[in-house]
């Protein structure tokens, strides 16, 4: 079984876990509530599936992260025995909504929905969506390849800020946005290029830049 495989297997057992205890819950926390403390979740999900507790919170994290879970934090605040107010914190995990809907409709795919899932794209012309889940013009496929190779060169350069490779990364995957489009708007294009371009130049990835603008210069017309 391979390492994706098995996280997959585990992130199912952890969302099933949550899943029942929402629906059987009759509280919004606590012993029987929909949401539980860490502790127990790693004790329970430890007795139903001998999960590790390592391998309990790597998944639970990833879950958190995509929004199929739900952390809450409940701040308290109470009196020490020598009069001192002191704060505490108890977090609490449980399904969210998104999780409920992939259990009960999207539950082989860990992944968010895409844009394009209530659109048949099989009847646009030439528009053919991706195994990523992506959509391209068939034209453009090339062009998109090129994009996103430089997405990937620009995300681990070494010389640029974070907030910069933030900024390019997300005005590349705009640009591709727009490949989608039987018409991509030249104005558009033409400024998001722009902005890749001059990221790309202080990054030192002039052959992809004379690549791209190559296949990209037509489209700007």
């Amino acid at each position: 079984m391979s390492e994706t495989v098995a996280h997959d297997e585990i992130r199912r057992q952890i969302l099933r876990y949550f899943y029942d205890r929402n629906a059987n819950a009759t509280s919004r926390r606590g012993a029987k509530g929909s949401a539980a403390k860490i502790s127990d979740v790693k004790r329970e999900l430890k007795d139903l599936h001998g999960l590790r507790q390592q391998e309990v919170m790597s998944n639970l994290n990833y879950l958190i992260d995509h929004g199929w879970i739900n952390e809450e934090v409940e701040s308290r605040t109470f009196r020490t025995p020598r009069g001192t107010q002191q704060n505490s914190e108890a977090r609490y995990y449980g399904i969210s909504a998104d999780g409920i809907d992939l259990m009960e409709e999207r539950s082989s795919a860990f992944r968010p929905t895409t844009a394009y899932d209530r659109i048949n794209i099989t009847a646009v012309g030439s528009t053919v969506q991706l195994g990523d889940g992506n959509v391209v013009n068939t034209n453009h496929q090339d062009l998109r390849g090129e994009l996103e190779s430089l997405r990937q060169q620009i995300a681990a350069a070494d010389g640029l800020d974070d907030a910069v490779k933030l900024d390019a990364v997300a005005d590349i995957e705009s640009l591709k946005s727009q490949l989608a489009k039987a018409e991509p708007d030249p104005s558009v294009a033409g400024r998001l290029w722009s902005a890749i371009e001059r990221v790309a130049t202080v990054a030192g990835l002039g052959s992809s830049i004379t690549r791209i603008a190559g296949q990209l210069g037509p489209l700007l017309v």
